[in-house]
């Protein structure tokens, strides 16, 4: 018998615990086994692998890689084509694909997948999928396809920056994402479309907000 610890979620996102949910138990029992073999997964704020946006096509329009599963480009490329051949066609959320747990959507003619490792938990991920998914469609006025999001790729990078670093999840309210991005806007040289955008959905998000 072989006992694995996994980390369970923590109450709020990107913010350490003060009393931790405690690890789940996951045994996994092996005919004819003559010892008993401790495997603990440390808890981790490591959560996220990889963030990829593909066309239709399968194409990558996007791909961050947090950690050395994928060390070189072509083997994340080989990675993007199997994952889009895996999901494009299905009508599910999350699939388990090399040893990875993906969580993915679809809008139009693009797909936006977030993965983790096997013992992840999927609604960490989900999370930042929809912070994501949300963040951009304010961003770009529910217009997310391939065309709008190459005309604001920018803001694109500072969103995505805003939610992961480095594999922690920093973000999960796309809110104040949106808020962030425009501070930061002021000090990158975004096009003006862009800005205006960012602007405009922060000042809408403020206006609503007050009148709740």
């Amino acid at each position: 018998m072989i006992i694995g610890m996994e980390a369970g979620p923590w109450q709020k996102i990107g913010v350490e615990p003060a009393n931790p949910v405690q690890p789940r138990v996951l045994l996994h029992v092996g005919i004819g086994a003559t010892k008993m073999e401790a495997l603990i997964l440390e808890p981790s704020l490591y959560t996220v692998k990889a963030i990829l946006i593909l066309d239709n096509d399968g194409d990558r329009l996007f791909a961050k890689y947090y950690d050395d599963t994928y060390p070189s480009v072509k083997e994340q490329k080989a990675f993007e084509k199997n994952i889009f051949n895996k999901t494009h066609r299905t009508d599910s959320e999350i699939a388990l694909l090399e040893g990875l747990t993906v969580v993915y959507k679809s809008s139009i003619d693009l797909y936006f997948y977030v993965i983790g490792s096997s013992y992840e938990n999927e609604l960490m991920l989900m999370a930042v999928l929809n912070c994501l998914f949300d963040s951009l469609s304010q961003m770009l006025r529910k217009n997310v396809e391939k065309r709008a999001l190459l005309e604001n790729m920018e803001g694109l990078f500072l969103a995505v920056d805003e939610i992961v670093d480095g594999g922690v999840i920093l973000e999960s309210d796309p809110q104040q994402v949106l808020h962030r991005v425009a501070v930061r806007g002021e000090d990158v040289p975004l096009t003006e479309q862009t800005v205006s955008q960012v602007l405009q959905s922060a000042k809408e998000q403020i206006k609503w907000s007050l009148l709740r």
